[in-house]
């Protein structure tokens, strides 16, 4: 009997270990191939593929405005109407004909953040061989206005030269109050224009 019983456990027992290990190993694929589709979603994941283009074209987008709209200098900020600076009166006439003429688009050249219009071949020359040498003071905005710690538009109209620089102001009138003391209101103009250009280019 007990030879028997032996035998007939060792029996049992291969039986068992051979159900076993037949469970085993489709239970093992299984774990193995969805554990490997759980990762796969987990770091993988679609959405973040397909947005990934999408995401892509407004960075491009805003990198490429500033670049096309911010000046790389900040000494090159103008006041411009339009994108006209001056209004597009002629900064080069101011010196030459001692008086306000309107540019033409036939004559013009781009300079700063700004197109500038010339009312001659000749004057748009001269002022592409020495921009700083014609273009008015404070990036064109008014002189009184600077001289107060801010920046105000321009009348063409008020304007005057002083030690071989252009002077804009914003009306006759301001003209003629900044005028009260040119000297003191250029000296306090000066002092306030690098922090004013600072805040025109953030």
């Amino acid at each position: 009997m007990n030879t028997k019983h032996f035998a007939i456990f060792a029996i049992t027992s291969i039986l068992g270990l051979s159900l076993a290990a037949g469970c085993t190993a489709p239970g093992t694929g299984n774990t193995t191939e969805s554990t490997t589709e759980e990762g796969a979603i987990e770091t993988y994941p679609e959405p973040p593929t397909e947005a990934s283009p999408t995401e892509a074209s407004p960075t491009e987008e805003s990198l490429a405005e500033p670049e096309a709209t911010a000046p790389q200098d900040a000494s090159l900020v103008f006041y411009s109407d339009n994108g006209f600076a001056i209004r597009g009166t002629d900064p080069v006439a101011y010196f030459q004909q001692g008086q306000p003429v309107q540019g033409s688009e036939a004559f013009s050249y781009e300079w700063g953040n700004a197109t500038w219009l010339f009312s001659s071949a000749e004057n748009r020359d001269l002022f592409a061989s020495d921009p700083e040498r014609y273009a008015p003071e404070y990036g064109g905005f008014c002189a009184w206005a600077v001289s107060q710690g801010y920046t105000a538009p321009i009348d063409p109209n008020a304007w005057k030269i002083v030690g071989d620089r252009l002077y804009l102001n914003a009306t006759t009138g301001v003209q003629r109050r900044w005028e009260r003391d040119i000297p003191g209101n250029i000296a306090k103009a000066d002092q306030n224009w690098p922090g004013i250009q600072g805040d025109l280019i953030q």
